[in-house]
C-alpha cells in the first residue's frame, strides 16, 4: 500500500476537498478528473478538518433484518470491528448503505462513531444515515447521504469489498478525502506529485484573488490578471 509522508498529510488536512479535486487535475495536467461524489451530502462537522485517510470497507442494511442465522450475524459484526481496529493509519470507515436510496438505518450514531473513533479511524464517508449530532465525538467527522432517526434492522452485509458512495467507487485502501462538499478517491498513482500540486493550484488561483482583492480593482486589471490565470492553470 502507498505510503503518506507527514508533509502530505498536513497539507490535506488544511485544505477542502473541491482543492483536492482541482489540484488531481494539476497534478494529471488535464481535466477530466471524475472519482469523486455526486450530489449534495451532509456533513456531522462542517467546521472541523477534512477526514483524510485510506479507505476501510464495508456494506450495510437495514429495511429487514438479516436472513442468516444469529451466530453468522454476531461473527460477521466482530470480523467488521475487528477489521476496523486493524490496518494502515490514517484511515477511515467508508460504508455502502445497501438500501440507499431508501436508507432508514443510522448506522452512525453516538455509540459507532465513538468506537471507531477510538480504534484510531479518522472519520466515516457513507451514503446511508447518521443522527445523534449532538453527541457525536469531536474529532471524528461523518460525512453522509442523510440524518435520520432510527437505526432500523442496521447489520453489515460484507466487509473488505469495493463500494460506492454516491456515485463514487472506493476500493479498500484508497486514500479519501472528504469533507461538507463530499469526497474524492485520490488517484494512486498522483499522490506522490499531489502536494506539489496543491501549492502551484493555490498560486496560480492567487493570481486573480489578490488581485480583485486589491483596491482600484476594475475590469482592466481583471482582465490582465485573467490572462495571467489561465496561461498558468490546467
Amino acid at each position: 500500500m502507498t505510503t503518506l509522508s507527514s508533509s502530505l498529510l498536513d497539507v490535506l488536512r488544511r485544505v477542502d476537498t473541491p482543492t483536492v479535486c482541482n489540484a488531481i487535475e494539476v497534478a494529471q495536467g488535464k481535466r477530466g478528473f471524475s472519482d469523486f461524489t455526486r450530489g449534495t451530502m451532509q456533513c456531522s462537522a462542517p467546521d472541523e478538518p477534512p477526514i483524510v485517510g485510506f479507505a476501510r470497507t464495508a456494506r450495510i442494511s437495514a429495511l429487514a433484518p438479516p436472513q442468516d442465522p444469529p451466530e453468522v450475524v454476531r461473527a460477521r459484526r466482530m470480523d467488521y470491528y475487528r477489521y476496523m481496529a486493524e490496518g494502515p493509519r490514517p484511515s477511515l470507515a467508508v460504508i455502502e448503505d445497501i438500501d440507499h436510496p431508501n436508507c432508514i438505518g443510522a448506522y452512525w450514531g453516538e455509540i459507532n462513531t465513538t468506537v471507531h473513533k477510538g480504534f484510531g479511524l479518522a472519520g466515516a464517508l457513507t451514503n446511508g444515515v447518521m443522527r445523534d449530532l449532538g453527541d457525536l465525538p469531536k474529532g471524528f467527522p461523518v460525512v453522509a447521504g442523510s440524518v435520520g432517526v432510527s437505526h432500523g434492522f442496521v447489520h453489515v452485509t460484507e466487509i473488505d469489498i469495493p463500494v460506492t458512495v454516491h456515485g463514487m467507487i472506493v476500493r479498500p485502501g484508497a486514500l479519501i478525502h472528504a469533507d461538507r462538499h463530499g469526497a474524492v478517491a485520490i488517484p494512486e498513482g498522483e499522490i506522490a506529485r499531489l502536494e506539489e500540486a496543491i501549492a502551484k493550484l493555490l498560486a496560480t488561483e492567487r493570481i486573480v484573488l489578490d488581485a480583485a482583492r486589491a483596491p482600484g480593482f476594475d475590469f482592466a486589471r481583471f482582465e490582465e490578471a485573467w490572462r495571467a490565470f489561465e496561461k498558468a492553470r490546467t
